[in-house]
């Protein structure tokens, strides 16, 4: 007789009780992104606040709605050190009270596989069982499931609100020590509808897409503005470590089909989300989708296996010779190194692939986002060497095989046209005076 695991089958204590188990100079792993388990947060904040512990540190990729640990007023008590910068945490990052550690997306997980950090205490939701007594880790696998694997203590809220989800997001309930109940909604995430600038960086972008093509796009407004441009293809499939709301669309008209895959074939293969109800609901008991470990999305040698691997991303900065700055402003942390990487790597190896660097020619403040070398104390995500295709609204180039000064005179031409004046005698001082005799 097939049992059904009931809410009087788990023993449940209060957030209050379940964080107890944290002690002073514990490393704390919480779910990530729309999953970030709220109720045991304040909790842990709540026994900060009563003086009950002392430098203990907070780990876990980008999270949506607040951060209080990041707080001043826990200085000495919880030291945040994330493997992501959101905007929850970015000004505490810049201000020194929380911290970043520098890592490709597809190796959080490794980090604590192969012990380089530790995981005392792993806070997760879930969620409520099946009759064969499993749960999901629903909107958020990327390297929770490894911060599983190795905690001393796992405490899950159990939570209505998180989807079911298929892949490697289910798991055994015997993986959990300790079951809390709370019914917070997820938290969404809320784009922004695409303007004319992002708009004509999305139709750039899609034609570059060819039919049958498998995509990875970044969080954002230009991602949904690709996808807004793509009713017209056929048999898209979807490898990416997160996607929204704008595939929904294209899955219901069955551009999205994934019948040109050659790995997890008709699926959409991510890590994590980060979107509407619309979307989280899209993936409960979708056999469809298929949420997999961040150390699987983000392996360049399994992206580069499905052909026309497409991977479209941002950046902060890009320098004349093809070097992407896209983790900060200067010696400003804005974000983190992601999965940029590991994608550009990836769709580079692969059969017809293309790795988009797509952005804005502009900031918000007019300053050209191409610019004759990157600010002084800016990191390097993505490599000269790693560069092929950057787009801007006025168009697309392909770096790849072109030399430096060759790749001076294509990114000039899809600068901002106030910019170009400036960036071409930036080349011209840089690399002499046959350079503007030089033709590409």
């Amino acid at each position: 007789m097939q049992r059904h695991f009931m809410r009087q089958d788990i023993h449940f204590v209060s957030a209050d009780e379940a964080v107890k188990v944290v002690k002073s100079g514990d490393h704390v792993h919480l779910s990530s992104v729309a999953s970030a388990p709220k109720i045991l947060i304040d909790a842990l904040c709540r026994r900060g606040e009563n003086g009950e512990l002392k430098n203990v540190r907070i780990h876990h990729l980008h999270t949506e709605g607040p951060a209080p640990y990041t707080d001043p007023r826990f200085e000495g008590i919880f030291f945040h050190q994330g493997f992501f910068i959101g905007a929850n945490v970015r000004k505490s990052v810049q201000a020194g009270y929380s911290d970043y550690i520098p890592v490709f997306l597809s190796e959080t997980q490794k980090l604590y596989r192969c012990g380089a950090l530790r995981c005392d205490v792993a806070m997760i939701q879930v969620c409520p069982p099946d009759k064969h007594g499993f749960v999901s880790l629903g909107t958020s696998v990327d390297a929770t499931l490894a911060a599983i694997e190795c905690a001393h203590t796992v405490i899950a809220v159990v939570n209505r609100n998180v989807p079911r989800a298929w892949g490697q997001a289910m798991i055994p309930m015997s993986m959990i020590d300790i079951f809390v109940e709370g019914d917070t909604p997820l938290e969404p995430a809320h784009f922004s509808q695409p303007n004319e600038i992002e708009t004509a960086i999305g139709k750039h972008c899609a034609e570059l897409i060819d039919d049958g093509a498998c995509l990875q796009m970044g969080i954002g407004a230009i991602p949904n503005a690709v996808l807004a441009q793509l009713g017209g293809h056929k048999n898209l499939g979807i490898h990416t470590e997160m996607f929204a709301d704008g595939v929904l669309g294209l899955v219901e008209k069955g551009v999205i089909n994934g019948s040109n895959k050659v790995t997890d074939k008709g699926k959409l293969v991510s890590t994590f989300l980060m979107g509407s109800q619309e979307c989280y609901d899209f993936i409960d008991d979708n056999p469809m989708v298929a949420m997999m470990d961040v150390g699987y999305t983000n392996d360049p040698c399994i992206i580069s296996k499905n052909p026309k691997m497409t991977a479209i991303n941002s950046a902060v900065q890009i320098d004349l010779t093809g070097q992407v700055c896209a983790d900060s402003i200067g010696t400003k942390f804005y974000s983190g190194v992601g999965g940029q990487i590991d994608f550009v790597y990836g769709a580079s190896l692969s059969e017809g692939g293309k790795a988009i660097i797509a952005m804005p020619s502009c900031t918000s403040r007019g300053e050209s986002k191409i610019a004759p070398t990157v600010l002084d104390g800016a990191g390097i995500v993505t490599t000269r060497a790693h560069a092929h295709w950057i787009v801007t609204e006025y168009g697309a180039v392909d770096l790849y095989g072109r030399s430096m000064q060759e790749r001076a005179k294509l990114l000039t031409g899809i600068a901002h046209p106030d910019h170009r004046e400036s960036l071409d005698r930036a080349a011209f001082e840089r690399f002499g005076p046959h350079y503007h005799n030089f033709g590409i």
